[in-house]
């Protein structure tokens, strides 16, 4: 028996209040519970609480924030957030929020159902991915690689809209979704040429640095609205933040510069921004989701690109499985290196200490050295 997404985000919401219900004891409840009377709690000033939906929210907004807000991220470390669906806890967590930030674009499908459903006026939302130009998912196919880019217009009205400008938030997966009831499975929406909620927008905007300084502006004005008092504070932590993302920026301008070649072939549309940015060229296997799985045609496709242009390196990600880039580099006789699209840190990365910066550095590093072989 299948459900569609919109009936399993609808019974979710269901239970939502049930769970905000249990978890809501204040302090002083907790005291008469104990003692029998009332006893004042002597409490610091109050950190913002700010949910985030996957790992890049959480770095941009953690490095603006800085000791003024408690961050928390909805999606797990080392899962795959593109289908990923908040549960009732999840849902309850946003609802007690004073601040949700998100990238938009499609690459939160579940964004616009959940946020509907709370109660919660005066949660601000951030849409980090707000104002900047979009690029339509076929634009990543080398075949259609002079597409024009679609300005990032939104119709959506937030629940915070009296108190923020209003989110221009027109999405398309919306429409598709009404018009296909949400009822096709994972083959069906691969075959469709379905990219999984995305409505044919490109949600990556945050593998190009450049664009990185742009979301990271948004959060900043979105928590300096929740807490004005500290907006000079968010300001300069901000400005520290994007002095390391443009000095990242330059760097892979420079890499580029005297490269020998302009193509790399990749295991999903995910690094079309970082390519349209410093004149490159994606050959993605997949498209904007990595779990879609490429068709025959398109394997071939790819590897007759890289016969043709006798690329030596095929790129794979972390957080999916390699075997799609591995088939066709034992084909052409190349070989595999990660570039890491940052949707989610592993355990291993986390250990280690890894972030988006040092991430990104490492992504300059395979990309060197596949553009000049």
């Amino acid at each position: 028996m299948k459900f569609s997404k919109k009936a399993t985000l609808g019974l979710l919401f269901s239970l939502t209040l049930i769970v905000a219900g249990c978890g809501q004891k204040s302090a002083s409840d907790a005291n008469t519970a104990s003692t029998g009377t009332s006893v004042p709690v002597e409490t610091e000033t109050a950190k913002l609480n700010v949910q985030v939906s996957f790992y890049p929210m959480y770095e941009f907004t953690k490095n603006v924030a800085g000791d003024l807000a408690d961050v928390h991220t909805l999606v797990p470390a080392g899962m795959e957030p593109h289908d990923w669906e908040p549960t009732p806890q999840d849902i309850a967590s946003i609802e007690k929020a004073d601040v949700l930030v998100y990238n938009g674009a499609g690459m939160e499908s579940w964004i616009d159902q959940v946020t509907g459903s709370l109660s919660n006026a005066s949660l601000i939302q951030v849409e980090a991915s707000k104002g900047i130009n979009l690029l339509e998912g076929g634009e990543h196919d080398h075949h259609q690689e002079d597409s024009e880019t679609t300005e990032h217009d939104h119709d959506h009205e937030h629940a915070n809209e009296a108190t923020t400008e209003a989110h221009d938030h027109d999405h398309a997966d919306e429409a598709t979704a009404e018009e296909h009831g949400h009822d096709h499975d994972a083959e069906a929406e691969a075959e469709e040429g379905h990219d999984h909620d995305h409505g044919g927008l490109d949600p990556h905007v945050w593998l190009s640095p450049a664009l990185a300084v742009k979301e990271v502006r948004n959060i900043e004005a979105g928590l300096a609205q929740a807490a004005p008092e500290h907006a000079e504070q968010f300001k300069q932590n901000a400005d520290a933040y994007i002095a390391q993302l443009e000095s990242l920026d330059q760097d892979f301008k420079a890499a580029v510069t005297d490269s020998k070649r302009k193509d790399f072939i990749t295991q999903h549309a995910a690094f079309g921004y970082l390519a349209k940015e410093y004149g490159l060229q994606q050959v993605p296997i997949a498209g904007l989701s990595p779990e879609q799985e490429p068709s025959a045609a398109q394997m071939a496709s790819v590897i007759d690109f890289a016969k043709e242009h006798q690329v030596k390196t095929i790129f794979f990600e972390t957080l999916v499985s390699s075997k799609v880039s591995e088939t066709i580099a034992s084909e052409v006789g190349a070989k595999t290196a990660v570039l890491n699209p940052i949707e989610g840190l592993t355990e291993e990365e986390i250990a280690a200490g890894m972030d988006y910066i040092s991430v990104m550095r490492q992504n300059l590093e395979a990309l060197k050295l596949a553009l000049n072989e």
